[in-house]
């Protein structure tokens, strides 16, 4: 890999010439006055700068191609400008508009890399920053409080999305532009994701084949990872949590430095938590975890060529609970059952840069080793799963208003066991697919459509004598789908937008559903799959409506989603080796529902902030019967306010939020129905400088009331096991 890395720098030193392009001007607000810190970012180039006390900005070594700039600062409406730069100078100046709510943002995970108000798509975009501001313990955990998003819980430890009903292979989740596999079908199966060296995640709630291919069915999750540092500059940090509940605590320390051309960062966590404690102070036994997380990377620019090369490690140990509250302790070492998961990803991004167009070319690779212990340091289940992916687009050169994208990408996949015990055969799987998309761009209005064709084929071995657990025949299966969107965002007036989107998506049957014949460590089913299932296809029907004013914020959205063929569990009334059967069959289904939401700022208070949202969602068989894992209807509100005292602390912040989730009695035929609840969180922090030294300090009181609840979505519900209860954080984040 550094070899193929030298030799592409290589070439893109080699075939162009090295110009020395520059931009720029002066940002200021709107009564002629400079910006001081004002930034202003190129993404294509992974590369920024910040304006100095006059409010003058400079940026060197950029191609003579049409580029996109990004000027953002908080308390102003974010500006994106494309500008074409045929000359070796250009004056670019900036005047920038005050804004009482957040900060528009660029959208990365959709091809055209619009501001959200541009986007004909609906994107949630969230900072991890604010995220971690919630007090929560896990990324996952996070993500849940973003309004259409859950997550299907395994105590503290492991989390899996899920997006407006949809979770498992129907999300699609990215991570350094590389999309995530890691044996994510099992249900006990985490993200493998931590949120250290993370800047912010995109949620795309619907289905995404068009730009992702399968298993795009339900929507993505796009993660972002931490911008290098600024040109000519050094920074290092320390980030330190501590968690009063699981005695927990979270430790992180990075640091990244550029130049014009050339940047590095890199950064290590480390994550060790106690088992969790419930209402009443028991702990809930072996739901402890540590996890092990390093991060870097290093990139290359120049007037021509854009090339990142990035790097994750994440090791996990991982108890599982199977006697629920039983032996107590504070210790921090997993006992069997338990899981370890050793996940290496790599990925390569490239923009080349021509006269009037581009080219971006990704390449990724994961190596993730999965181990399950029953009784022994003797794996009971291992698996390897190496995924190598690639995806080329080509930006054709703007005609007017109108710009098109075609791109291909593909996977190459390799499952291998080493471990006596099977849950699915040894397999290889190859996708290919290619597209086109365009955007047409006319007064206040934006229409985006595509088009696009995948293959997944699917090959497996066979194993061990017909009948027995771990056994299975060979298949060899090839599936195909065409897929098609079209969206259209139109500005009814200065504040109301409008949006609508239809699309469809595909998904092609996993390993686990063709194949699967056993139990999985830590759960009671027996699940025996079904080669002859279909690929799943839907149709999605998306609208959402927006009203802003400098005080007030409504948002509306609604959708239909129509799956034939969709893949279930159900249980046969059997049971093998002491544990219920289930097998996996298809029926049509039908999701809808929506979210709702308000956010009030009440003028002359400045300061003070009420946020409300209303999020839920109904799936339905085609007979009628409910589906599985749908989440309960929530309401969400928070009153935040913000404030300074004195030089001492800046950017302060207190938050009072309520969250109450529903009655879910809407359940299918094998789940119990789940009493509703309410959690009262407080939060507390801002940027403390005392003397000569400055950090950031969060102090978050989750579940105030140590109330005892079950979340529907908790698959240690079925053993009456309570989720988490009152849990003290407080971090602190050190610039050094």
């Amino acid at each position: 890999m550094k070899l193929y890395i030298t030799f592409l720098f290589s070439i893109g030193l080699s075939l162009f010439a090295h110009s020395q392009n520059k931009i720029s001007g002066k940002i200021t607000n709107s009564q002629n006055e400079p910006l001081f810190g004002v930034t202003v970012y190129i993404e294509e180039l992974q590369k920024w700068t910040s304006t100095n006390e006059n409010g003058e900005y400079e940026l060197i070594n950029l191609p003579n191609n049409t580029i996109k700039i990004t000027v953002a600062y908080i308390g102003y409406k974010t500006q994106v400008k494309t500008i074409n730069l045929p000359a070796k100078e250009t004056i670019l100046n900036f005047t920038l508009e005050e804004a009482v709510f957040n900060m528009d943002e660029v959208i990365v995970s959709t091809v055209f890399n619009k501001l959200q108000s541009q986007n004909v798509m609906k994107v949630a975009h969230e900072s991890i920053k604010t995220l971690q501001r919630k007090g929560t313990s896990t990324l996952i955990e996070g993500l849940a409080t973003i309004p259409g998003v859950s997550q299907v819980s395994t105590g503290t430890s492991i989390g899996k999305p899920v997006i407006r009903g949809l979770s498992g292979n129907r999300v699609l989740v990215y991570s350094q532009g590389v999309r995530i596999e890691n044996q994510q079908f099992g249900d006990e199966h985490g993200l493998g994701l931590n949120d250290s060296g993370i800047e912010s995640v995109e949620v795309i709630k619907g289905p995404a084949s068009l730009l992702y291919g399968s298993d795009a069915l339900g929507g993505v999750l796009y993660f972002i990872p931490e911008k290098f540092a600024e040109a000519n500059t050094f920074s290092a940090n320390f980030d330190q949590k501590l968690f009063s509940n699981t005695l927990g605590s979270n430790s992180s320390i990075g640091l990244k430095t550029s130049s014009e051309n050339w940047k590095f960062l890199a950064r290590g966590s480390y994550n060790t938590h106690s088992d969790y404690k419930i209402a009443n102070g028991d702990r809930v036994t072996n739901t402890r975890y540590n996890e092990t997380d390093f991060k870097t990377g290093i990139g290359y620019s120049n007037s021509k060529i854009s090339s990142v090369f990035r790097y994750n490690y994440n090791k996990l140990d991982l108890g599982m609970t199977e006697d629920g509250v039983a032996e107590q302790t504070t210790s921090k070492k997993t006992t069997y059952p338990k899981q370890n998961v050793f996940n290496h990803l790599l990925s390569l991004n490239n923009i080349l840069f021509f006269s009037k167009s581009k080219l971006e070319v990704d390449f990724g690779y994961i190596a993730n080793d999965r181990s399950e212990f029953e009784d022994s340091n003797i794996a009971a289940l291992q698996m390897k799963l190496n995924t190598f992916n690639y995806d080329a687009k080509y930006h054709l050169p703007k005609i007017g208003n109108l710009e098109a994208i075609f791109g291909i990408q593909g996977m190459h996949q390799n499952n291998k066991n080493f471990a006596e015990e099977y849950l699915i055969p040894d397999a290889i799987t190859n996708d290919f697919g290619f597209f086109g998309t365009t955007n047409y761009e006319w007064k206040n209005n934006v229409i985006q459509a595509g088009l696009r064709f995948d293959n997944r084929a699917i090959s497996t071995e066979s194993h061990g004598a017909e009948g027995e657990e771990g056994s299975f025949e060979a298949i060899d299966k090839s599936y195909q789908s065409f897929n098609a969107s079209l969206g259209y965002k139109t500005n009814l007036n200065d504040n109301l937008i409008v949006r609508l989107n239809v699309a469809t998506g595909f998904r092609a049957p996993n390993l686990a559903e063709l194949t699967s014949n056993g139990v999985h460590e830590g759960t009671n089913r027996y699940e025996i799959g079904n080669s002859n299932l279909k690929t799943e296809q839907n149709i999605q029907t998306d609208l959402n409506v927006e009203y802003n004013t400098n005080h007030f914020e409504f948002f509306v959205n609604g959708f239909y989603n129509h799956v034939n063929n969709y893949i279930f569990t159900s249980p046969t009334g059997e049971t093998l080796e002491d544990n219920d059967v289930f097998r996996y069959i298809q029926n049509d289904a039908k999701l809808y529902g929506g979210e709702i939401g308000i956010h009030f700022h009440p003028h002359p208070l400045d300061w003070l902030h009420f946020e409300s949202s209303f999020e839920t969602v109904t799936g339905e068989k085609q007979n009628g019967d409910y589906l599985p894992l749908i989440p309960a209807n929530n309401w969400n509100n928070t009153i935040r306010t913000e404030f300074k005292i004195k030089d001492w602390l800046s950017h302060g912040f207190t938050s009072l939020n309520v969250s109450s989730t529903f009655n879910q009695n809407k359940v299918s035929g094998f789940e119990t129905a789940s009493k509703g609840y309410s959690l009262v969180n407080i939060g507390f922090g801002g940027a403390v400088k005392f003397g000569k030294t400055n950090f950031d300090i969060n102090i978050n009181a989750n579940n105030l009331f140590d109330e005892s609840y079950i979340a529907h979505l908790s698959r240690l519900k079925t053993d009456g096991i309570p989720n988490i209860g009152r849990n003290f954080i407080v971090g602190v984040k050190f610039n050094l």
